[in-house]
């Protein structure tokens, strides 16, 4: 098996997974209307140096990749321990779910193709991570507790990052705040979020020439040229331009348009 930092060539890579604040997934019966014909394009190497080197190590073996993160975020929040050098008063938080990131902090591991393919048809994502966001805590869905949408009280506990305490660990659900605070996630631009459970990876809401997509598919996926993709056009998530409630943007409400893997 062979690290990150002792491969730079260009791979175009994939990841596996399904779920938001629980656990299981379900297949739906309709079919993707998505472009499957194109052959299936690795995602490239370059992607990754975008995670967090202190909770994330990415490895290859053969034609997997695999991601393990310590769940632990490198930015601050009001959900660190008040002596922790990245805790903060809260900035967007009106109130906070119980518990600090370090007694709730769990790892993930992820095994994916580097080569993710579109299923014949979308997984509905459900409780738990479906992701794993460049800062090392997973990303989960638009819903919380038993499949409820986001609502307005659990908005109130998110804090600038779009994240909250839970029972498995800290985690995002929505889009960052555009706060002074914020210096590393993306907040209505190009940067990349995270790489999903299918492997896809995951950028904010606009293309890498500052424009907002016009052609996605009903999970925010299309084929297109990425900041790391080198001018090849390949298949990738970004965050969907639409309020989900209020203010609040979803960082992924639709189905897994590829094969997803567990998060483990």
């Amino acid at each position: 098996m062979k690290s990150l930092k002792f491969m730079h060539l260009l791979l175009f890579g994939a990841i596996t997974f399904i779920t938001s604040c629980s656990s299981d997934s379900e297949n739906t019966d309709d079919t993707d209307d998505t472009d499957d014909s194109s052959d299936a394009v690795s995602t490239p190497l370059s992607a990754f140096d975008e995670f967090n080197p202190d909770g994330v190590t990415v490895s290859f073996d053969g034609d997997e990749i695999t991601i393990e993160s310590n769940g632990i975020p490198n930015h601050t929040s009001p959900y660190w321990e008040v002596d922790n050098p990245l805790y903060i008063d809260p900035v967007v938080a009106t109130r906070l779910t119980p518990g600090f990131m370090e007694e709730r902090a769990r790892s993930y591991s992820l095994t994916v193709s580097s080569a993710p393919e579109l299923a014949n048809s979308g997984t509905a994502t459900g409780l738990g991570a479906i992701g794993i966001a460049v800062t090392g805590a997973p990303i989960f869905n638009d819903q919380e507790g038993n499949n409820q949408p986001i609502e307005e009280q659990i908005v109130e506990t998110f804090d600038y990052a779009g994240a909250h305490n839970g029972p498995s660990g800290y985690h995002y659900h929505i889009e960052s705040s555009d706060v002074p605070e914020n210096t590393i996630l993306s907040f209505d631009d190009e940067k990349l979020v995270g790489i999903m459970a299918d492997g896809f990876l995951l950028y904010g809401r606009k293309e890498a020439d500052g424009s907002y997509p016009t052609d996605l598919d009903e999970s925010g996926g299309h084929f297109g040229v990425t900041p790391h993709s080198d001018g090849v056009e390949v298949y990738h998530y970004h965050i969907i331009n639409e309020f989900y409630f209020g203010s609040v943007i979803a960082l992924f409400a639709g189905e897994l348009q590829g094969t997803p893997n567990t998060i483990m």
